[in-house]
């Protein structure tokens, strides 16, 4: 009997393969301390209340306090859902991530006066206050963010409430988080080799891109059928998600959710309207590269498991982590010396937790604040897919060091808009190395349908989601019961037109909306795919080393929130607000899909 592979606890894993967290606490004792300081500067802050009408000193000492409080909390919350993250089975992180999500209601509560406060003082008054006290020039635009949207913010009383409410509404998207990190029990699967592999999140991703359909097959079968036996409690916390959104929108008198999320960035609605259309409109080429894919793969029926297998075969190209280390460094060199040196610290000084151990929580993403490190987490598999997701995280971080070396604490923050155009630069100048330094027809078709399939899944496949997350908000809005029947039916629906004629309509995908968890974090998904778009105009023009390109690009990841994230992207040379961008990368996809065509022709394929 062949043996069955199973994860590692977190303790068997090897040390250099974690991040290291003693950096923010060099003990839990430690973080204890810090938790109790913080507790008492969110009680005291509530003796400010009612002063910021009492000169230029007391709007800057409660400025000041009031940011000195967040200072606090961002270390304190971090390394409890790091540690959490990485195991969230270990009872003791639960609580002390419990904690710190009290902490962080307590304190939206302690500090809920403050913005209907400002508010209440007159545009005279404010100015008033920058024009005596010179110390207070350097929160001008940050009290310009806090004051832009004065309609929308109601009486501290009413404030006050909904901040101490903050937990109960958002408790939905945790008991998600739980339910599908923690508790939910997967079975175990064929792997490639006929040996048993527990089924899990990160394995999941690794099964599908199996070369073997019969694995793929099951895989996905499995996953569903555990997503389809709790369709309704997962249709519950979705729900109640969307009705908080709608809820929180309504009572700050904007007219849908989707307004009220994009104006916290000043993002135009038709910025997200726009995505939609164009992306729709260009939907016969996903249909095109879903009809070559189904006839390489020499299949009567395309099935959804079927989308993420390599179309050229076995996996030419894969990497360990240490491999990937070292193409990271070279595919990255157009950035110059300046960001490869954040990389190399990166690596070296153990930003990043690397293995899938039992209990951590999956997929990827790079978290910090603006006095800890930029952490990584990864669940590493070898494959040229978890390069990208390497490379893909580095932009994040590099992007979050960048800033928070170059800004004062006020701007050492950047929007969600801003996030992922910094990593999927990163992605599209990883692409051109791979294409520019490999010869072989094979492994250059494997880059390309790994290009193609990468955009598929970042802007067609967010964009799908974007749509959908809007559709649920708006019927939720009309007061339509989001039940488990009803999403599914509708997500059927979307997937079908996506993808097209050349895809079977698997029973199994109307249940996808259970799974994701994005759809928990109020218009982010959109993000992704006008990320995507702006970044392969910004990485044309450092690849093509345009006049001043590379400069502009790293002061777009110095600049924090020290400008609205529109006018942060035209000085980096993109207008956002026009469609041309996303046009752009259609051609981009576009001539891509021909050059696999014309390569696949090379190899008789």
């Amino acid at each position: 009997m062949s043996e069955v592979k199973t994860l590692p606890k977190r303790e068997e894993v090897s040390k250099e393969l974690t991040w290291d967290l003693t950096v923010i606490f060099k003990s839990d004792a430690e973080w204890e301390e810090a938790i109790k300081k913080t507790e008492q500067k969110v009680k005291s802050i509530s003796d400010l209340k009612g002063t910021l009408g009492n000169g230029s000193g007391a709007f800057l000492k409660a400025l000041e306090t009031l940011l000195d409080v967040y200072r606090s909390f961002g270390s304190v919350y971090v390394y409890a859902h790091l540690k959490n993250d990485q195991d969230t089975s270990n009872s003791t992180y639960q609580a002390m991530n419990d904690r710190a999500r009290l902490l962080a209601t307590k304190a939206g509560e302690a500090t809920s006066w403050f913005e209907p406060e400002l508010l209440s003082l007159s545009e005279e008054t404010i100015q008033q206050y920058f024009e005596e006290e010179s110390s207070l020039q350097l929160y001008k635009h940050y009290v310009e963010t806090l004051t832009s949207n004065r309609e929308h913010v109601l009486s501290a009383e009413m404030e006050a409430l909904l901040a101490g409410a903050s937990d109960i509404l958002s408790s939905s998207s945790q008991t998600f988080s739980v339910l599908n990190n923690a508790d939910l029990s997967f079975p175990k699967v064929k792997g490639e080799n006929g040996e048993e592999v527990q089924l899990s999140h990160g394995m999941y991703g690794q099964l599908l891109e199996s070369t073997d359909r019969e694995v793929r097959a099951e895989a996905f079968k499995k996953m569903y059928e555990i997503y389809e036996g709790l369709k309704n409690t997962f249709a519950s916390t979705l729900s109640a998600n969307v009705k908080n959104h709608n809820y929180q929108a309504s009572v700050h008198h904007f007219k849908s959710a989707r307004e009220r999320a994009l104006s916290a960035n000043h993002i135009p609605e038709a910025v997200h309207d726009t995505l939609i259309e164009v992306v729709n409109d260009h939907l016969p080429l996903l249909h095109r590269y879903m009809a070559l894919r189904k006839k390489l793969l020499n299949v009567e029926e395309l099935h959804m498991y079927d989308l993420y297998t390599p179309i050229t075969g076995e996996a030419s190209l894969k990497y360990t982590y240490e491999e990937a280390k070292d193409e990271t460094l070279k595919g990255l060199a157009p950035l110059g010396d300046e960001y490869k040196e954040v990389l190399t610290t990166a690596f070296d000084n153990r930003w990043i937790d690397v293995v899938e151990n039992k209990g951590k929580r999956s997929g990827a993403y790079s978290s910090g604040d603006y006095d800890t490190n930029p952490y990584i987490l990864l669940n590493w598999h070898d494959s040229l897919n978890h390069l990208y997701t390497l490379v893909h995280e580095l932009g994040h971080s590099a992007h979050s060091y960048f800033t928070r070396s170059n800004q004062p604490f006020v701007y050492g923050d950047y929007s969600i808009f801003l996030a992922e155009i910094a990593s999927t630069t990163n992605e599209n100048i990883l692409t051109d190395y791979l294409l520019k330094t490999t010869d072989d027809p094979k492994a250059r078709a494997y880059v390309l349908n790994h290009y193609l399939d990468g955009f598929k899944g970042t802007v067609f496949r967010q964009t799908q989601f974007a749509e959908f997350e809007h559709f649920m908000h708006e019927e939720a809005a009309k007061g339509t019961p989001l039940t488990a029947e009803y999403l599914s039916q509708n997500y059927a629906e979307i997937n079908s037109k996506y993808y097209g004629e050349a895809v079977e309509k698997d029973p199994e995908i109307q249940y996808e909306w259970a799974r994701i968890p994005h759809f928990y974090y109020n218009y982010y998904v959109y993000q992704y795919s006008t990320g995507f778009c702006a970044a392969t105009a910004l990485a044309d023009k450092i690849l093509d080393e345009e006049e001043g390109a590379l400069e502009q690009y790293l002061d777009y990841l110095k600049a924090g929130s020290s400008d609205f994230p529109i006018e942060v992207m035209k000085k980096a040379g993109v207008d956002m607000t026009n469609k041309t961008y996303i046009e752009k990368a259609m051609k981009v996809f576009e001539e891509r899909l021909n050059e696999l065509e014309s390569v696949l022709k090379e190899l008789n394929l």
